[in-house]
């Protein structure tokens, strides 16, 4: 009963601040004009004002698009990609809110599949404001999975990663800590093309990897986490990061340093350490449509049940997006390799998904992956035995499709209705384990800050 009186909590609050912001900035924008003499808006000049308020315009030049920090961390999107959020003036700040919120239901078949209704969300929140020479940002992204997904986990089978009750997680994922990201950036400009970037925060995103897929637009209208999230982006909440980058023109060069081992499973503290892990990053955007990224890192004991094993990641990844009238479709090629400096082994896992959207509220997404998963797998919700050792198991593949149709129920927030499935591809030696032919089904109302326009 608690936890549902927490999720109704956390819904009925993105309601209200849908409903309260754009209020806020159109008071503010009506009193500067009475003051200025200007004259006011018709009702029908109002509602267009409140919705282009709702959107950050596309960046003309890649240093804009780094300056928007709309995504986690210093991560960043092809220019042309839109982010829906209310935004309103107060002062010399420039004070923006966007997030979204997912509630599910899943249903999985074979031996290992489960069902469950759970909700996957995050909000965040950010200020911006001119500081001396350069701009100052502060940001803070919070969710409330700790509480919407209950028993540490929801089902999806074949992912990893973390744990639950002290044993291995399999065959579900890890829900966010309240405290995605505490932090803040500063970004100076050198000359017309060139700007100097500061990162600093207790909870954030170091230099590694693509946006990760809470924020991706080509995942947006998927609630569930992609299997290769520990292979590719689970650094997106790490502690004690720190970031300098330097961009000129289409390219930018980052470093970070952070502490390595991933957030345990108590998700509503923060984690703390020192600062033993780095990466570095390398992000080119050579057209308004396209972004790519290369990435290394060294992770210093990031999994609390192999405390003794450092991990060395590389990450690349291409990402394309397209607008055109009434609509959008935005892709994302990934791959991502964790290497054991314990005992030399790879594990590699391999995305491509897309989302197009048409007609201005009609959504269809697909994903598709390939990636090897661990013996670990074996060992079900099961302690991993004294002297257990975490080799590559087989090589899997998870394919996904969805469609979602967006209903305007409530202004200044998007709302959708739909539903996707998930079939799997799987070695026969683990047929006893799986089925099959294991598959999943998930229906979900999604609720997000902001509306995209028509084109």
């Amino acid at each position: 009963m608690k936890k549902s009186v927490l999720l109704f909590s956390f819904f009925l609050a993105i309601i209200l601040l849908g409903a309260i912001l754009p209020a806020i900035a159109q008071h503010d924008h009506s009193t500067h004009q009475e003051q200025s003499g200007a004259p006011a808006k018709q009702p029908d000049q109002e509602a267009e004002s409140m919705q282009h308020d709702q959107m950050h315009m596309e960046p003309s030049t890649f240093i804009d698009a780094l300056l928007a920090h709309e995504s986690s961390g210093t991560s960043v999107e092809p220019n042309s990609t839109e982010v829906p959020m209310l935004m309103t003036m107060k002062s010399n700040w420039m004070l923006m809110l966007h997030g979204q919120a997912f509630f599910n239901a899943i249903e999985q078949n074979g031996p290992r599949g489960a069902d469950k209704v759970f909700s996957t969300n995050w909000v965040m929140f950010m200020a911006q404001r001119q500081a001396g020479p350069g701009q100052l940002t502060l940001r803070t992204m919070v969710s409330l999975e700790p509480a919407t997904v209950t028993g540490r986990y929801y089902p999806e089978l074949f992912q990893q990663g973390e744990t639950a009750f002290g044993r291995p997680l399999n065959d579900g994922q890890h829900p966010h800590d309240f405290f995605m990201e505490i932090a803040a950036l500063y970004d100076m400009k050198l000359g017309e093309h060139a700007l100097l970037s500061f990162y600093a925060a207790p909870v954030g995103d170091p230099a590694m990897g693509p946006v990760a897929y809470p924020h991706r637009a080509s995942a947006s209208q998927d609630p569930a986490a992609p299997l290769g999230h520990h292979l590719q982006d689970s650094t997106h909440i790490a502690s004690d990061v720190v970031t300098v980058g330097m961009a000129y023109k289409s390219v930018r060069i980052e470093a970070s340093g952070f502490h390595g081992r991933e957030p345990d499973e108590f998700r509503w503290n923060i984690d703390s350490g020192k600062i033993d892990s780095w990466s570095t990053r390398l992000t080119v955007q050579p057209r308004q449509n396209w972004s790519a990224q290369y990435s290394f890192a060294h992770l210093t004991s990031p999994e609390a049940l192999h405390p003794t094993e450092d991990i060395a990641r590389m990450t690349a990844s291409v990402a394309y997006n397209r607008t055109f009238h009434n609509g959008d479709w935005v892709t994302t090629l990934l791959w991502g390799r964790n290497h054991s400096l314990l005992d030399g082994a790879n594990s590699n896992g391999y995305l491509a998904e897309s989302t197009l959207r048409f007609m201005a509220n009609n959504r269809v997404w697909g994903r598709a992956e390939n990636l090897d998963r661990t013996n670990e797998l074996l060992l079900g919700r099961q302690f991993e035995p004294p002297g257990f050792q975490e080799t590559v198991l087989a090589r899997v593949q998870a394919y996904t499709v969805g469609y979602d149709r967006e209903i305007k129920l409530i202004p200044h927030l998007s709302t959708a209705f739909g539903g996707q499935v998930t079939f799997y591809g799987k070695p026969a030696f683990l047929n006893p384990i799986y089925g099959q032919h294991p598959a999943g089904a998930l229906l979900f109302v999604r609720i997000g800050l902001g509306q995209k326009h028509a084109h």
